[in-house]
């Protein structure tokens, strides 16, 4: 019987708050945090219904921070980084 590679269960997202540009650093590595921001931004408002969704959450467009809640969003929609 083949053995699951336990790192592979240690390898999961965790689902908390986020600076915004920590979670878009993890989305989008090599660039710098500005411009990974900019780039994370443009994701969301061209994903279908995604921004609609994080704004309903309570989310305003120069809050600093995501919300657990506003997270599991991001990561249904773009999944884990």
């Amino acid at each position: 019987m083949k053995k699951e590679d336990d790192s592979r269960l240690d390898a999961h997202f965790p689902i908390r708050t986020y600076g915004k540009g920590e979670l878009a650093m993890c989305y989008i590595r090599g660039v710098c945090q500005h411009t990974a921001v900019k780039q994370f931004n443009e994701w969301i408002r061209t994903a279908p219904g995604l921004e609609q969704r994080l704004l309903a959450t309570g989310m305003k467009r120069g809050s600093r921070h995501y919300t657990p809640a506003q997270v599991q969003l991001i990561v249904n929609v773009f999944g884990e980084p």
